[in-house]
């Protein structure tokens, strides 16, 4: 899969096998007048992952959205998700709310990725393992 934002494309790039992720990012709404968010599985072959790998991000441990060629990882990406996100809809405005504040972000974010990785855990999913790190294969 060749996954490279396009003009006015927001890619958000995250882990689809994760249940939690997964319904996050199909109900997440960002505004028309920023552009078009592109969901990118990272269990599959993307230009976009190669370059989160490449940066040494571990998307493990993190979602990436790329908008306007910048790369923002875990807390920053739900905090620059929030702040483009429309309010159309009860979930995207307490995902505004949760995610707005960037000390907040960066509190909230890890909460949800330990909850995250503990039901990946007991649902048996192996892990990424992008930057495909030794003994680095399970949750």
């Amino acid at each position: 899969m060749n996954v490279k934002a396009e003009k006015n494309q927001i890619l958000l790039v995250y882990d689809k096998e994760c249940p939690l992720c997964d319904n996050y990012c199909r109900m997440v709404r960002i505004r028309e007048d920023i552009g078009e968010l592109v969901l990118v599985n990272a269990r599959e072959n993307s230009e976009v992952m190669a370059q989160i790998t490449q940066m040494g991000l571990d998307i493990d441990q993190g979602m990436v959205l790329q908008m306007n060629g910048n790369i923002f990882y875990g807390s920053d990406a739900i905090h620059a998700l929030a702040m483009i996100s429309s309010r159309s809809t009860f979930f995207n405005r307490v995902n505004y709310w949760m995610f707005n504040s960037k000390k907040l972000s960066m509190i909230l974010y890890p909460l949800c990725r330990f909850f995250r990785n503990l039901l990946l855990k007991v649902l048996g999913v192996k892990k990424i393992n992008n930057l495909a790190l030794k003994s680095n294969q399970k949750f």
